[in-house]
């Protein structure tokens, strides 16, 4: 059983609950999606074959306890939900980065899933599969990138919608290069939004897509 994959690589968790916490990075190859934003266009090409023993072995190397599967989409390979048991049944403080459109019903419970809902400025909003809320857990995080005030409306209806902010944590951050972070900072501090503002650390840091 092998899985394709872009690289594996360790850097500071650059967004979510785990900003800043050195990581251990397994990105996947594939996405169905083509999302306005992409910064990791180099993913959605085939990637190299290792098994899922190959890939814990590269894990282990980098001495970190905590590990996300990104891509690309990695939920687009089956093989993906073996390797997030096999992470989690090693001990690893395991995530999973997911645009939000393949079903998310058979990733491993211990897994922390952040789940991405594509905003209408993604140009894949009509992607979202919603059916995914319903496998929400407390540990995990749903997330909008937003591009514009437009985006910022519907997210905010779709928390109030579907009452996000019961069911998990719940991300906003500002597209890179399009929405200004202050204009969102001081839109979530003038609506009281339930939510946490971030800001791509690994963007500050390094300029590029490491820590994603």
């Amino acid at each position: 059983m092998t899985l394709s994959v872009t690289e594996v690589f360790y850097s500071l968790q650059g967004e979510s609950r785990t900003a800043g916490i050195p990581t251990v990075f397994i990105r996947l190859a594939g996405c169905p999606l083509r999302c306005s934003y992409c910064d990791t266009q180099f993913a959605y090409e085939q990637g190299e074959e290792m098994t899922v023993a190959s890939l814990l072995e590269a894990t282990a190397q980098f001495q970190s306890t905590y590990v996300t599967v990104t891509g690309g989409e990695p939920l687009a390979q089956d093989e993906s939900l073996v390797l997030l048991k096999s992470l989690c049944d090693a001990g690893y403080n395991t995530s999973l980065e997911t645009g939000g459109m393949l079903d998310v019903s058979k990733v491993d419970s211990r897994v922390v899933k952040v789940i991405d809902l594509k905003t209408p400025g993604s140009g894949e909003c009509e992607s979202n599969r919603y059916e995914n809320i319903n496998y929400l857990q407390p540990h995990d995080q749903i997330k909008f990138v937003i591009c514009s005030e437009e985006d910022y409306i519907w997210a905010r209806e779709q928390l109030t919608e579907w009452k996000l902010a019961e069911r998990c944590e719940v991300l906003v951050s500002p597209c890179h290069g399009s929405q200004d972070a202050t204009e969102l900072a001081e839109w979530v501090l003038r609506d009281h939004l339930p939510v946490r503002f971030q800001l791509q650390l690994h963007k500050q840091l390094w300029g590029d897509e490491r820590g994603k």
